[in-house]
């Protein structure tokens, strides 16, 4: 009777279950939490790596970029603006002309000479027997080291070397490749397209099979010729395999330097000298980190518009990146 009156007197009535759907809908609650808890403690040795090795590095860089520091007591970083990245672009400065204008004229020969080549051999490969020996044997500069290829094409390209000999056995006189401002740069880059080739095979080679053989059966029908079909079949196909290569290859051929410093050394002169190896000298020839890495931050958006300007143009013409 008590119990009756109480309830009447408070308006609302005492419902068992009401405590159960109170704690039922906390739990699901406590255990999302528990499982982005249980979340983050996985992922907090790549998270902790990453923080180390890529956003401390990328601040600490930053803070160079707009200071003046020799390298040796962190005491000694003098702030100073937006100097070193005026200092890149002002009047007598090299970054712009020719080391910056080096950095993409490699990229770009890089790529095309990539792109040419690993399509004609990867086509030609398509059509033989014993496929995986062919794409193993264009693979092998991949795992050669780029010490080693350069030294060899160094020795190739000597006045006495493999090169000019057959250039003296067909008649030819012999040419100072890489002592030659006007041709150690493209000297250079057809090395750099040799060792490159082989990735691009492999990456070439899945794309042509994932092209359906009904295409070339109906091209076969119509009589289109081998000419016909390669440019109005089998390109438009590659699309997404040409994109990955074209990508990749120019973001190689922009940061390249091994095989700079290894072959030349950015000489004669200025003439192979590329964005990644004069930041190399500014640091650790001149002791000048802050325009260094002013110089890295400059190559980081040229790397980032010339990618985008990538995507966009593929997608432009239908492929979805």
């Amino acid at each position: 009777m008590v119990n009756t009156l109480t309830s009447v007197t408070t308006g609302r009535t005492h419902d068992p279950r009401s405590t159960g759907a109170a704690v039922d809908d906390r739990g699901p609650a406590r255990r999302r939490r528990r499982q982005a808890v249980v979340a983050y403690l996985f992922l907090a040795p790549t998270l902790l790596f990453f923080a180390v090795f890529l956003i401390l590095p990328l601040g600490f860089a930053l803070l160079l970029s707009l200071s003046r520091w020799t390298g040796f007591d962190l005491g000694d970083i003098d702030p100073v603006g937006l100097d070193n990245f005026a200092g890149l672009f002002a009047d007598g400065s090299t970054f712009l002309t020719p080391i910056l204008t080096n950095t993409l004229l490699f990229a770009l020969g890089t790529v095309a000479l990539t792109l040419a080549g690993s399509v004609l051999v990867a086509v030609c490969i398509d059509r033989l027997r014993f496929q995986g020996l062919w794409r193993t044997l264009y693979f092998l500069p991949i795992v050669t080291t780029v010490v080693a290829v350069g030294n060899v094409w160094k020795y190739m390209y000597e006045p006495g070397g493999l090169v000019n000999g057959v250039l003296n056995a067909l008649g030819l006189g012999s040419v100072a490749f890489l002592q030659d401002p006007d041709t150690a740069l493209p000297s250079v880059v057809v090395v750099q397209a040799w060792a490159s080739v082989g990735s691009a095979i492999l990456v070439l080679t899945a794309g042509l099979k994932s092209v359906p053989e009904s295409y070339y059966e109906a091209a076969a029908l119509d009589g289109a010729g081998p000419v016909t079909v390669f440019w109005k079949i089998t390109l438009p196909l590659l699309r997404p395999s040409l994109l990955f290569v074209c990508v990749t290859q120019f973001l190689t051929g922009l940061q390249s330097f091994a095989l700079i410093i290894v072959m030349t050394r950015g000489g004669p002169g200025d003439a192979t000298n590329v964005a990644a190896l004069e930041m190399y000298r500014q640091a650790f020839s001149y002791g000048d980190w802050g325009t260094a890495s002013a110089a890295a931050f400059v190559l980081f958006l040229v790397v980032l518009v010339v990618t985008l300007a990538q995507l966009w143009f593929f997608r432009r013409k239908g492929e979805d990146a």
